[in-house]
């Protein structure tokens, strides 16, 4: 599979205009020359990121996160850089279906056989011995267009998947580490045996294992997952994602179920914007994936005391994750899948049209086996409460106490006061040790990083550098500098934006984007460009002159210690000049 050219990729990146594209996922406001939104990638509430249009660039002022187009479409639809540029260059017309993928290359083996297997899978399904399988996705309203674009298959009652794939040369080893087949009192057999199977991909689309159902009474359990393998892992996965999130940006919101059956039957009724938990667990993975869409969840869990509790439990952890969540809670049928077959899409499209927010939800939650007349059951009701309260907006928290108060006739002031002590808790006494703050950067490395800044935007600041310092003694501002020099070299030119693509496969990337994201310097101007050259050089001579001090403590020749005097004097000399020419400029200003 061949490596897409820098070449294309330059072009690519051209020809996919920063401003606009970012226009496609949020709103921009133009201010002067620059264009100004909210950052997507922290909890923004004031637009502090900036669109140069002129370097094709993008900058938060806040959180730091920076880059050219592909940086930004990466990290906001949380695929990798790879794909980013897979899918702007296909929305030019670019034929890229040959780039290589980054993770593709970690695990090229595993995903060819579990695409394998999901073919072997399809085909089954559409043979004769699939005629009742199919018989009962029609019976359940599952499309052959649904069948299709699920990869829905069929594994049959005997072993024949552990056959194919041994005629595809691979080893038993491979197929049982990924969950395809085990050892059944010393026999072979296939782990999905007369079940319909639905893929499980990963966030790239890559299948990375499989859910099994039974069409047949009789057979138990009735859902089969895989196994955790090196390629899948459950707390990694959101069942539909790859499927949804072109619906979910679309929507502007992200519907979240247990089952991947009730994800597809919700796919099927026109409500694409749907991930499945496959459980009723949330990860920090998940979590994460959440945050990069960007959208508010709406929770519509399964109707039962496990749903009840994992919705409260799944909406605690996004809302404080800093996801807004809202939630459906249906009535009459277990599950989405159920209760559509039941009542139809219309009766869904009016549950989704009326969401209640988490706090609602919690309200109505937390009164579940109490009886509100008992003072002790409604003490602890108005703590479960006030507890709740204590990580809410003031606007939220003086709603909720006064509906408190008036519902059962607590004095408002009370109700205060116990929040109070709540936050109290929350905040806890007064440490003695503070953490250790950040370290503050010194005069050196601030000025080495602007000067590098300055390098990866014009020529003629690479340029100065050669000719006027040449050289860091820090090893990473060193490695830096000739990573910016190599580009310009091999290119005749600095173009700021196409630099960050040509640095994507560098050892050094995290810490040139992290330069990039702390410079606040919007204008460059030359003279600053002098000033930071300077300081690096004062710097460099004072670390000389220690260095010579030290040589001069333990030098007995005579001869040579005047020579080594006179070389300090030299030094002192050079960093007086600089000294003495900085206060000029200090004066004039």
């Amino acid at each position: 599979m061949a490596q897409i050219s820098q070449e294309i990729v330059d072009e690519i990146r051209q020809k996919s205009d920063i401003v606009e594209i970012i226009k496609e996922y949020l709103p921009l406001t133009q201010r002067g020359k620059n264009y100004f939104g909210v950052c997507p990638f922290h909890d923004d509430h004031s637009p502090s990121m900036s669109v140069s249009k002129e370097r094709q660039m993008f900058k938060c002022f806040t959180c730091g996160m920076a880059g050219n187009v592909f940086k930004f479409v990466s990290e906001y639809e949380n695929i990798n850089y790879m794909d980013a540029i897979r899918k702007l260059g296909t929305r030019l017309g670019f034929q890229l279906d040959n780039i290589k993928r980054e993770k593709k290359e970690v695990h090229q083996k595993e995903f060819e056989i579990m695409n394998l297997a999901r073919l072997f899978y399809e085909n089954n399904l559409n043979t004769s011995q699939g005629e009742t399988a199919r018989n009962y996705l029609r019976q359940r309203g599952i499309s052959e267009e649904i069948q299709k674009e699920f990869q829905i298959g069929l594994s049959l009652s005997e072993s024949k998947l552990y056959e194919f794939l041994k005629k595809k040369k691979y080893s038993e080893n491979d197929l049982i580490s990924l969950g395809l087949i085990h050892e059944v009192n010393g026999k072979i057999n296939d782990v999905f045996l007369h079940r319909i199977t639905f893929p499980i991909w990963d966030k790239d689309g890559n299948v990375v294992g499989f859910t099994g159902r039974i069409y047949e009474q009789g057979r138990t359990p009735k859902y089969l997952n895989s196994k955790e393998t090196t390629i899948f892992k459950k707390g990694n996965i959101l069942f539909g994602y790859h499927i949804a999130k072109e619906y979910v940006r679309r929507e502007k919101r992200v519907i979240v179920v247990e089952g991947n059956m009730d994800a597809i039957r919700m796919h099927t009724s026109g409500f694409q914007n749907t991930v499945a938990l496959m459980g009723t667990s949330l990860t920090k993975e998940q979590i994460l994936m959440f945050q990069k869409l960007h959208v508010p969840v709406i929770l519509m869990l399964d109707n039962d005391d496990a749903g009840a509790l994992a919705t409260k439990n799944v909406g605690d952890l996004l809302e404080k994750a800093g996801i807004e969540v809202n939630v459906v809670r249906l009535s009459g049928e277990k599950d989405p899948d159920e209760y559509i077959i039941a009542h139809g899409i219309d009766a869904m499209e009016e549950n989704l049209k009326h969401p209640i927010s988490l706090l609602e939800y919690k309200l109505n939650f937390l009164k579940q086996n109490k009886n509100l007349q008992d003072a002790k059951d409604l003490r602890e009701y108005v703590k479960e409460v006030l507890n709740d309260l204590k990580r809410k907006d003031s606007l939220t928290i003086d709603i909720t106490l006064n509906k408190l108060s008036k519902d059962y006739n607590i004095s408002l002031e009370v109700l205060k006061s116990e929040l109070d002590k709540e936050e109290q808790k929350e905040i806890g006494p007064p440490k003695e040790e503070k953490a250790p703050s950040k370290r503050r950067k010194t005069r050196y490395e601030i000025s080495a990083e602007h000067i590098l800044y300055y390098m990866m935007n014009e020529a003629k600041y690479i340029k100065m550098y050669q000719n006027k310092l040449g050289y860091f003694k820090d090893p990473l501002y060193r490695g830096i500098a000739n990573e910016i020099k190599d580009y310009y070299e091999r290119n005749r030119q600095i173009v700021f934006a196409d630099f960050l693509s040509y640095v994507e496969t560098s050892p050094l990337k995290e810490e040139i984007y992290e330069i990039v994201g702390s410079i606040k310097e919007e204008n460059l101007v030359e003279t600053s460009m002098e000033d930071y050259m300077n300081i690096i050089k004062e710097n460099t001579w004072l670390d000389k002159v220690k260095e010579l001090k030290q040589t001069l403590r333990q030098t007995i020749d005579q001869h040579q210690k005047e020579c080594i005097g006179m070389e300090i004097t030299e030094q002192l000399k050079k960093i007086q000049e600089i000294r003495k020419e900085r206060s000029v400029k200090n004066d004039k200003i």
